[in-house]
């Protein structure tokens, strides 16, 4: 049977680190390891213990090993993935689950590996937010490396990629952080995966590094073979394999067109964002973990609009400390740089990590107990967290940020558990700032409609728009059915942040925005327009935010916010949009006025 030989073969996928690049493909072949099924006698169980008990400090020796290759300070800076990872393998209660498992059930260790894994792998299948959800690949890299140290003793190493691909593109079903953080970037000039997501680790590894990749590409690994040209367009998550010498060419003048803006951003970085009339709209940055600090730094975030701290238990199977969340946050706090840093509290259910809670199974755990409403019904869990933000406060610009608000009881309960928190670290003699904001993010429409209400409680307000939108207009974004209803130019949308903004305003608080919409370009002159105070995104789309706002006048996008308030129709709306933005940076959205 004759192979098909594909020419300018466009595959789509999530562009997940900026970037252009062509070159020669290198297919990482893995393969996937069978798991031997095996009923243990009684005598047998020590030994399968002790080869489970080997393999983790294999695996730890690893991680450890890939560390210390790499001679890149640059690149070295990123290795708190693996960190991570390492931490992940220490963890008593994983081992514990599996080693209890093995005895109880009598199994072989890659049996009750298996059993183990896939059961916690479950608690994150209900998650609805992307970053959240990702979380679970990271048990994933953890168990893959386990398993193949126990069947073929070592996980093979990424080194022979290093040495044989030149200005090659790696194609895989997958790469872990640690498989990227060693790529050779003098031979490899990008990658392409089957799976993964934006918010995967191995994607913010990407971004990290400045290498373009494209995820979830579906069966790309079954479509090329070594030595087939592609282009990748980690921009626009295009794929094309085998492309022509016209679109070689055309891509080529993109790919230094795009190293040339890059060069433009980073210098804009630093500036002000200002615009041309003297309206000033502060641009933060999202962040998750303490090592992307020099990121946020080197893009020029004036500070932190919103730090998740769910890592913080995801990454672990018991609680953290008290201890353990201040030291996280004075590490925060105690950077200079940064005009403010903003702390949201724990933002999923009790049913995502492991913990005393007794949770019952909810239908549908998006709209259950969760956020702020497990934080109050779980008081000790909530002022643990609580306490070490406090005693944080005294070393920098902290702030509270209390997730999923839909009523002002949650608020007043809330207040209220501060206090006591408050009191019982004066009590101690323990410092902290007193006079700490509180805010809360406005991402259910009921709290839009009781904004005015809120409003007399709070020190500012955080708009969130993934959930906001998705609320509004009864969509799961995640959904491929009904993902084109997600509109963020959808009159309801705008009415209620134009809203928001205006009940804050006369209540003299201010209100930011750190959902996906403040994070994309098109939509600047709009929030501008609205009057938000601050908008906060991905470090890296800080610069071109800043450029956007620099080169732009308040009160003309005021009279953009009229116009687009006007419009029946979100596509209308966005047409419009797209055609200004076109006309006013026709280098950076003339190919969306062309769509």
């Amino acid at each position: 049977m004759k192979e098909e030989v594909f020419v300018n073969k466009t595959l789509k996928g999530t562009g997940v680190s900026s970037g252009i690049t062509t070159g020669y493909v290198y297919l990482l072949e893995r393969g996937k390891i069978s798991i031997k099924k095996i009923a243990l006698k009684e005598d047998q169980i020590e030994k399968e213990i002790w080869r489970f008990k080997t393999a983790i400090k294999k695996a730890i020796n690893e991680l450890n090993n890939i560390k210390q290759s790499i001679p890149d300070d640059e690149v070295r800076r990123h290795t708190f993935i693996i960190d991570a990872h390492i931490l992940m393998l220490q963890d008593d209660f994983f081992s514990k689950e599996v080693i209890e498992t093995l005895k109880r059930e009598k199994i072989n260790t890659e049996w009750a590996l298996d059993i183990v894994v896939s059961k916690f792998l479950s608690s994150f299948e209900g998650i609805e937010d992307p970053y959240l959800k990702e979380r679970g690949q990271d048990l994933k890299y953890i168990y893959d490396r386990l398993l193949r140290i126990l069947v073929k003793g070592k996980t093979p190493g990424i080194e022979t990629v290093n040495k044989k691909a030149a200005r090659g593109i790696i194609v895989a079903h997958d790469l872990s952080p640690a498989d990227t953080i060693q790529l050779n970037l003098n031979r490899i000039s990008g990658f392409v995966t089957d799976v993964g997501g934006r918010t995967s680790h191995t994607s913010i590894v990407a971004r990290a590094l400045e290498i373009p990749a494209v995820v979830g590409v579906s069966n790309i690994t079954s479509l090329v073979k070594n030595n087939d040209r592609i282009i990748v367009d980690g921009d626009e998550g295009i794929v094309i394999i085998n492309p022509t010498r016209e679109v070689q060419r055309d891509y080529i003048a993109r790919q230094l067109k795009l190293k040339s803006l890059k060069k433009e951003l980073l210098k804009i970085a630093r500036l002000k964002s200002e615009t041309r009339d003297g309206f000033k709209i502060k641009v933060g940055a999202n962040i998750e973990l303490l090592a992307e600090m020099d990121i946020v730094e080197r893009y020029g975030a004036q500070g932190i609009g919103l730090y998740r701290t769910e890592y913080i238990y995801l990454s672990r199977k018991t609680l953290p400390t008290e201890a353990e969340h201040y030291h996280i946050y004075r590490k925060l706090a105690q950077n200079k740089n940064l005009e403010y840093i903003t702390i949201r509290t724990l933002d999923i259910g009790g049913d995502k990590f492991a913990s005393q809670i007794e949770m019952a199974k909810e239908i549908n755990p998006a709209m259950g107990l969760r956020a702020i409403r497990l934080c109050i019904k779980e008081v000790d869990l909530f002022k643990t967290q609580l306490k070490g933000i406090l005693r944080a406060s005294a070393y920098g610009p902290l702030k509270i940020l209390i997730p999923m608000v839909s009523g002002v009881e949650e608020v007043r309960k809330t207040k209220a558990i501060i206090k006591e928190c408050m009191e019982e670290l004066e009590q101690k003699h323990i410092d902290f700032n007193r006079d700490i904001k509180i805010g809360i993010m406005i991402e259910v429409p009921a709290t839009c409609m009781i904004s005015d209400i809120l409003a007399e409680e709070v020190d500012f307000f955080s708009i969130g728009t993934n959930d906001l939108i998705q609320y509004t207009l009864a969509i799961d974004r995640g959904n491929e059915y009904v993902s084109y209803l997600y509109e963020p130019l959808h009159p309801a949308v705008l009415r209620m942040i134009k809203y928001v903004v205006d009940v804050a305003h006369n209540h003299e608080i201010e209100v930011a925005m750190c959902g996906e919409m403040a994070g994309e370009a098109l939509y600047i002159p709009v929030l501008v327009g609205l009057g938000l105070d601050e908008i906060s995104m991905n470090p890296y789309s800080v610069p071109r935010a800043k450029k956007i706002i620099r080169g732009i006048e308040h009160s003309y996008c005021k009279d953009i916010v009229s116009e687009i308030m006007g419009k029946e129709s979100p596509k209308d709306a966005e047409y419009m949009l797209r055609k200004e933005m076109a006309r006013l940076f026709p280098q950076d959205f003339m190919k969306c006025y062309d769509e």
